[in-house]
């Protein structure tokens, strides 16, 4: 009878032993080397494959270089940024713009002049686009102000008639009026490239603003205060 209590005690000691070394393997040896080992695994794991690709988009540089060029290329070709390389003659081509569609509204500015234009300055700070801008006043007729407006907003490049204010005009200031005109004033503004030459909006403070058409008597305004376009309507 003694044999088959040695042999239930050597196996309840195995068991014992087996317990105790899978105790001292959780306690001790999992958490100081298995887990460490596993979480390095994994960052190498992590970093093999941000190598690949890395390397998957450094093999796409020639086709990505290629895909940049077109995209300048189509942008240079976009009608709607101003073609000058700085702010400054970006302002004098509004300048032009303005005498241009003036003249073809009015030929020999019968029935449209100019009375000033000013370039503005853009105060805008983080701007994405440089934004280059002119103050304009003119004296036209109804539909010669339509053409005018229409001929600015509609060529290329793409131009911005903001903050329009009309004065109905009762009164001649020249020989060549009919003094049943208007007195309007607004802001002519284009954007420039991105990455063009030139900091800023518009020409420094200080530079001379561009001289308006020869007029005797271009300077004098009528002593109303300006109103928007549908209070012209109503004066």
């Amino acid at each position: 009878m003694p044999m088959p209590s040695v042999r239930r005690d050597r196996w309840l000691a195995l068991a014992l032993l087996a317990a105790v070394l899978g105790l001292a393997y959780l306690l001790l040896v999992h958490p100081w080397f298995t887990q460490p080992l596993l979480a390095i695994n994994a960052d190498v794991a992590a970093l093999r494959e941000r190598q690949q690709r890395v390397q998957a988009q450094l093999q796409q540089q020639p086709q990505i270089e290629q895909r940049l060029q077109q995209t300048r290329e189509a942008l240079q070709q976009r009608p709607g940024f101003l073609r000058e390389a700085t702010a400054e003659a970006a302002a004098a081509a509004l300048g032009a713009r303005v005498q241009d569609a003036v003249a073809t509204a009015s030929p020999g500015n019968r029935s449209c002049t100019i009375s000033n234009r000013t370039p503005l300055t853009d105060n805008r700070r983080d701007a994405q686009f440089v934004r280059v801008a002119m103050q304009v006043r003119l004296r036209c007729g109804v539909a010669e102000l339509a053409t005018v407006l229409h001929s600015l907003e509609t060529g290329s490049p793409r131009l911005f008639v903001d903050n329009l204010n009309l004065i109905a005009q009762r009164f001649q200031q020249s020989a060549n009026e009919s003094g049943l005109g208007l007195d309007v004033s607004f802001e002519l503004a284009g954007y420039l490239l991105p990455g063009a030459a030139g900091d800023v909006a518009a020409p420094a403070a200080g530079a001379p603003a561009v001289p308006p058409a020869a007029d005797a008597d271009a300077g004098a305004a009528p002593a109303e205060p300006p109103v928007d376009a549908e209070g012209a309507d109503e004066t």
